[in-house]
């Protein structure tokens, strides 16, 4: 099976975005603003900054060639605000609220709470909104301690919509008849006795009683998205930078637990200046009512300065 994707047009996207962000007139419980999303990237615990090797390259001009050194670095970048919230329309991201609201298929949220308990029928649901980071203050953040990677992230891009991907996002098709979603063990995130969800299918439905837990996987599952090609959804894809002729190695797409590919950082009900991953402790002291969350999504970078034509070797990890 072919999957594909469609992407979001990027002019109408920003017409949208700006547009009905001026619409917002006041802001809503447990939100987060655009200035606050600026302050939380400061976090040189969330940077991780490292000096982990030099490049070596070859130099030449029409009177010979020498060889040119500069510093190998890796630190983490913020990508994206993920927003996995209750009721469509409601982003705690208080500017980008308006960018979705109910519209077609996509109308409703929330999720049917069991009356017994021996029924076991809790189904939650949460849409999900995945937005460039405003990274500017990051960067000049980022610019004190040396040499810095940038990564494709465009701030304020809508790379995923929940409610332009209703017929995925709220039907699961086609992704429940994949192995990843009909296979235990395959794809899960959580650890033995503490399993939160399975990843697939990716869409806004978990089986699951605790809604932070629902709310993080549904987090994560567009971020799995969204930092693939050719998925059957609507988005944007964002594929990291990898050049080594120009110095600079993006992480591999965003896997569940895996710090190598992501951390995140939690952005609302209460903001925290660290990161990790999945499962993160959030569980026991950021379960809220009605259940809108938000996280910054952090992805490794390593790269040097380009000082030549032809890179000719590099150390470290």
């Amino acid at each position: 099976m072919n999957r594909l994707f469609v992407q979001l047009p990027m002019a109408l996207a920003f017409a949208v975005l700006f547009g009905l962000a001026s619409m917002v007139s006041s802001p809503r419980a447990y939100a987060i603003t655009t200035p606050e999303i600026l302050q939380s990237s400061l976090s040189p615990q969330c940077l991780d900054y490292q000096v982990i090797g030099v490049c070596a390259w070859l130099y030449c001009t029409p009177w010979g060639c020498t060889v040119r050194t500069s510093i190998r670095v890796k630190h983490y970048i913020p990508e994206l605000v993920v927003s996995a919230y209750e009721n469509t329309g409601d982003n705690p991201w208080t500017e980008i609220a308006m960018l979705s609201p109910p519209t077609g298929d996509a109308i409703g949220g929330g999720s049917s709470r069991e009356s017994v308990p021996e029924q076991h029928t809790n189904t939650h649901f949460k849409n999900v909104d995945a937005i460039g980071h405003p990274s500017e203050l990051f960067y000049n953040f980022a610019g004190g301690f040396g040499w810095f990677c940038e990564s494709n992230s465009k701030p304020f891009n809508p790379y995923f919509i929940s409610t332009l991907d209703a017929l995925a996002w709220r039907s699961g098709v086609p992704e429940m008849a994949y192995p990843e979603a009909l296979t235990p063990g395959m794809r899960e995130m959580g650890e033995v006795g503490d399993l939160w969800s399975p990843i697939y299918p990716r869409s806004g439905f978990v089986s699951q009683t605790h809604d932070y837990k629902v709310a993080a996987t549904a987090a994560q599952r567009a971020a799995d998205v969204v930092t693939r090609r050719g998925e059957p959804h609507v988005y944007q894809p964002l594929i990291a930078r990898n050049s080594s002729s120009s110095g600079i190695w993006g992480p591999d797409p965003v896997e569940e637990g895996d710090s190598e590919t992501h951390e995140w950082q939690q952005l609302a009900p209460n903001m925290r200046m660290s990161c990790s991953t999945f499962p993160d402790g959030g569980e026991n002291d950021q379960l809220q009512d009605p259940g809108d969350y938000a996280w910054t999504l952090w992805r490794p970078y390593r790269c040097c300065k380009k000082r030549g034509q032809e890179l000719l070797y590099f150390t470290g990890e």
